[in-house]
């Protein structure tokens, strides 16, 4: 799941746009480029696992090391369009993206890959903060903007979907290695055309925080890294225990920068505010149980259900075209009913759409057994992400508003990270006690297959009623409150939600 966000106070400075239908477009591919690359690579998981000679728990960096980089760095690439210009930031940013694909897809070994990843992550964070302002500074406020934003969204609820399809074409027809090719052209494209018609904003005063940036990070990365070492070398290994401690380390020293430095990339006021924190909190959780939802069925439809990469694509449809439906229907709810009952609905939903997979075995068929948890899961995201995104910012001061929508951005890729990481070591230690795991492999690939996953996706269900029972807790007072939930859809705030 990736995402950009940009504050509410956003004025229009500088020169106007040449072309601003040129401009749009230049904006809304940049964002499809990007949501793109996380739902084409997932698909494919199987095959650069084979190609590339992953370990069943490494192949989780294939989408980790990318979520990481971006959401770790997305405060900052934010932070040097303020204070570089957000054309010439946006257009660096496009670059790095452009070559790391390209890097990534002749990658001959799983390290370089990785790095190609982490590389494309960086882009990323460089280029998306600046794209979504640059839309805001292009588009007068009112009807005009509205109609920009809504379209943006559009490709962002809409893209994943694309990206499931596209790179199940591609992996099938071509080879996995297309699905990172195919950003090369666009991303040239993307150059040249920004070139032409963007305009450029004049660079404001202030300082990076750099060290805030890395020691967030590295510290969120090595807590990963221990989790899915877990699954191969066990809890009590040096180097897992040796990755915990530095990331303790690292992030309480990230926690001593941000209260110090003059203008942090996180303000520690954000966290002051009981109800923030517990919509960060969920952010972080229900992001978690849905990374692992796309990553382990994606693994059960290819190599248990025998799925090829397209067939597994087009599988996902249910969830995303009513995700995308969904997002469409719950803007206009929400003067009507209210924030919290919806989020709890939702949450109860994703529950039930995560108890069912539990269910799966080898005998399973997809219309019985993953069609039902794809339409709950496509309803009840719908229905959580809005209410959620509102509840978050909201009672937000004008200063701290790019940040506060900022760091939801950061906790979904983060959130999905670290959730993913978490299954991985479920799904890891499963497959090592499966009773199969002592047979000849070739014949008990896919009973050992279904075990793991069926443990992964019972961490998922306590993921999701953790989800449940935070949403709970936190939305009673507000409720007996009626205080009513901002509607998003009308606000220049834009936070994307995909996985």
């Amino acid at each position: 799941m990736s995402a950009t966000s940009a504050g509410p106070a956003v004025a229009r400075t500088g020169p106007p746009a040449r072309r601003p239908g040129v401009v749009l477009a230049v904006i809304l591919i940049t964002q499809l480029m990007v949501i793109l690359d996380g739902t084409v690579v997932n698909i494919a998981m199987p095959k650069i696992q084979h190609a590339l000679d992953f370990s069943p728990s490494s192949l989780s960096w294939v989408q980790n090391a990318y979520a990481l980089a971006f959401g770790g760095l997305l405060l900052l690439g934010a932070r040097a369009g303020d204070l570089l210009g957000r054309r010439r930031v946006f257009i660096t940013g496009i670059s790095v993206f452009t070559v790391a694909s390209l890097l990534g897809g002749l990658a001959p070994s799983a390290e370089l890959l990785l790095a190609a990843r982490v590389l494309q992550g960086i882009g990323g964070a460089i280029a998306a903060p600046a794209a979504l302002t640059l839309l805001m500074l292009t588009f007068r406020e009112g009807p005009e903007r509205m109609k920009a934003l809504g379209l943006y969204s559009l490709v962002s609820s809409g893209g994943a979907s694309v990206g499931l399809v596209v790179g199940g074409m591609l992996t099938d027809w071509v080879s996995w290695r297309w699905g990172l090719f195919i950003n090369v052209p666009i991303g040239i494209g993307l150059v040249f055309a920004a070139r032409q018609v963007l305009s450029e904003t004049p660079p404001e005063k202030g300082k990076f925080d750099v060290a805030g940036a890395l020691t967030s990070t590295f510290g969120i990365t090595s807590i990963v890294f221990g989790f899915i070492r877990v699954a191969e070398v066990g809890w009590t290994s040096a180097e897992v225990l040796g990755a915990f401690a530095a990331g303790v380390v690292l992030l309480a020293a990230f926690v001593l920068i941000e209260r110090r430095v003059s203008h942090p990339i996180v303000p520690l006021r954000l966290f002051g505010n009981p109800d923030r924190v517990a919509a960060y909190a969920t952010m972080l959780l229900v992001i978690g149980t849905m990374f692992g939802m796309f990553f382990f069925l994606t693994q059960y439809l290819q190599g248990v259900l025998n799925f090829s990469p397209l067939q597994a694509g087009l599988a996902f449809l249910p969830m995303t075209g009513l995700l995308f439906t969904s997002s469409r229907i719950v803007p206009r709810l929400l003067g009507r009913i209210d924030g919290g009952r919806l989020m709890i609905s939702g949450s109860l939903l994703v529950l039930a759409g995560t108890f069912w997979l539990t269910r799966l075995s080898e005998d399973s068929s997809y219309l019985s057994g993953v069609v039902g948890p794809l339409v709950l899961f496509g309803f009840g995201a719908g229905m959580l992400f809005i209410p959620l995104t509102g509840r978050a910012l909201a009672g937000v001061q004008p200063s701290d508003a790019g940040a506060a929508s900022g760091m939801l951005n950061v906790l979904q890729q983060v959130g999905g990270a670290l959730g993913l990481g978490i299954l991985v070591t479920i799904f890891g230690t499963a497959s090592r006690n499966s009773d199969a795991a002592s047979r000849i492999p070739a014949e008990r690939a896919r009973e050992i297959l279904t075990d793991g996953v069926h443990a992964a996706f019972v961490g998922s269900a306590v993921y999701a009623a953790l989800t449940l029972a935070v949403i709970v807790l936190s939305v009673r007072p507000w409720i007996r409150r009626k205080q009513v939930v901002p509607d998003v859809a009308a606000e220049p705030v834009v936070v994307d939600s995909h996985v």
